[in-house]
Order: C-alpha cells, then sequence, then structure tokens
C-alpha cells in the first residue's frame, strides 16, 4: 500500500499585498501567484499568518481567496486557513473557505479561550467532521500559546481526523518525534514551516515545507525540495545557506520602529516590491510598514543572492 501523503512539496503561505492608501491590492495578489506558481510551488497556502489573515476583514477575506483561486485556475491545491477564536467560529469559517475552493483546510488550536488538551482533540475532532476536505493542523505556539504535542497530535493522525500537520513551532526534537509516530501512516504529511534548516526538515523525513520566504523566492526553495528528494544533499545545503542569507532580510527592520511581526512580514513585502512582483509593502493597520532605507538594505541582500 502507497503511504504517499495528498499534499507534498513546497507550499508557500501567500501574502497579501495592499495599495499605499491600505486598500487591497488584487492586481498584486495575482502577481504573486502567478510568481510563486510559475516558480514550481507544489500548492498555495492563502489566509496563514504571512497573509495577515487576522487582520483581514471577512469581506477581505473573501476576496483574497477568490482571487487567490481565480488565479491559480486549478493548477495547484489550495490549502487554505480557517482559524478563529473557538471551534464554532472555525467551523463556520472552513465551510466557507471549502466552499470557496480549498482543497483543504488548515487549522490552528482555539486561542484567547482557555483550553487543554482533551478539549483541543475535540476542536479538530469537530472541525474534520463538519467539513468535506481534509484538515491539517497548525502548529504555531507563538500564535497561539499552546504547543501541539507530539503525542497528541499522531493520536489525531491515525484516527483519520487530520491529514498533516504544518510545524511552525521552532521545537525540531517535537517535529523529529512526531516523524517517528506518524512514519508509514497513509495519507498523512508533514510539513515545516522553518525559513532556514528546510534541509534537516527533509533529511528528518519532512513530506514538505511551508517557508514565508518562499515567496521572495521560489525557485530556490524547489530547487532545495528537489534536491533533497533526489538525495542530492550537497545542492540542497548549498540552496539552503543560500537562502538563509537571503532571509537576513528579516533583520533589516528597525526594531524600535518596527514590530517583530511587521518587520519580518514586512520585509517580504519590501522583497517582492523591489522585485517588481508587487506595486506597494503597505501593512495592514496598525502595523508599521518599512521605509526607502530599509528597502534599499533588502535590495542589496536581493542583489548579494542572486535575485537581483
Amino acid at each position: 500500500m502507497s503511504t504517499t501523503p495528498a499534499f507534498t512539496g513546497v507550499i508557500p503561505p501567500v501574502i497579501t499585498p495592499r495599495t499605499s492608501d491600505g486598500a487591497l491590492d488584487l492586481p498584486g495578489l495575482e502577481a504573486v501567484v502567478e510568481h510563486l506558481v510559475s516558480g514550481g510551488m507544489h500548492g498555495l497556502f492563502p489566509l496563514g499568518s504571512s497573509g495577515e489573515t487576522p487582520y483581514l476583514t471577512d469581506a477581505e477575506r473573501a476576496e483574497v481567496l477568490a482571487t487567490v483561486a481565480s488565479a491559480t485556475a486549478g493548477r495547484v491545491p489550495l490549502l487554505v486557513g480557517a482559524n478563529e477564536q473557538t471551534t464554532a467560529r472555525v467551523i463556520e469559517e472552513a465551510r466557507k473557505v471549502a466552499s470557496r475552493g480549498a482543497d483543504a483546510v488548515v487549522v490552528t488550536t482555539p486561542y484567547y479561550a482557555i483550553f487543554d488538551a482533551t478539549e483541543v482533540k475535540r476542536h479538530f475532532r469537530a472541525v474534520a467532521a463538519a467539513v468535506d476536505v481534509p484538515v491539517l493542523a497548525y502548529d504555531v505556539p507563538v500564535r497561539t500559546h499552546f504547543k501541539l504535542a507530539p503525542g497528541l497530535l499522531a493520536e489525531l493522525a491515525h484516527e483519520g481526523t487530520i491529514a498533516g500537520v504544518k510545524d511552525s513551532s521552532g521545537n525540531d526534537i517535537a517535529f523529529r518525534q512526531l516523524r517517528l509516530l506518524t512514519r508509514g501512516l497513509e495519507g498523512f504529511a508533514l510539513f515545516s514551516g522553518h525559513e532556514v534548516v528546510c534541509d534537516a526538515a527533509m533529511l528528518s523525513g519532512a513530506d514538505g515545507l511551508v517557508p514565508g520566504l518562499a515567496n521572495v523566492d521560489p525557485a530556490g526553495y524547489r530547487r532545495l525540495y528537489d534536491a533533497a528528494v533526489s538525495g542530492n544533499w550537497e545542492t540542497a545545503v548549498k540552496e539552503q545557506d543560500r537562502l538563509a542569507e537571503l532571509f537576513r532580510i528579516v533583520d533589516v527592520p528597525d526594531g524600535s520602529r518596527v514590530s517583530p511581526g511587521a518587520g519580518g512580514l514586512g520585509a517580504f513585502k519590501t522583497a517582492l516590491a523591489e522585485l517588481g512582483v508587487i506595486g506597494a509593502n503597505t501593512m495592514s493597520r496598525p502595523m508599521e510598514s518599512l521605509n526607502a532605507a530599509e528597502a534599499t538594505e533588502i535590495r542589496a541582500i536581493l542583489s548579494a543572492t542572486g535575485l537581483l
């Protein structure tokens, strides 16, 4: 029996561009989709953290997903974020995105509400029962303040509640433990959300990668992934080293002026603006956008890493 997961490869969390006056830049979003698909991405993850989803209104979320689905035109699958404060709200959001073209939904634990592991399992089971598309668990404790333990995730995976995990916890030990607990499980996919140790994640048995930096350099991450799958670790490491240098763009923003969240996503947007993919690097309110001096520094990194 094949154990090939339904979803594999590089599936970046799609950024959400805005115009200089703060409106959604839907033509820019279409350009981002084309940049990613033509760069060899195996799928797209709209309405995730890198998409600034918590900052989007319900109407904006609908516009973003409709634009991404239209621009993708079925060329790659869409794994769409459906994250809210409670189970009932997540179910409502998951049903919406499933009806609008999601091939799978990516779900965190609830947030704001205080809960425990038993309630978390009930949460994922309820969401999975409510939708007709696969559910992937999104482990991102920096956002939810709750680390999904390997044993909990493995239990949900083996019972068929979740079809995969996007691990953005930064906990490499837990990642490896989860891989050991799910290795050979039919249809289950384990994704790393790391930017700079993707080669190590692939060596540990990752089925795919979900790096925000792939918005900037999708082709680079595709080369890394292909090299790792073929066992060409020398090439994979070399590509990862270059991408690690590229990731230095997130260190450019002035931390006394720009928050950490705005700095990281702002660096991605600024890089895409410098590459000519989008027209502005505007962040969602109340986040601060990067300035011209920071854009100049980022442009220099893009040039040094071969993107300009």
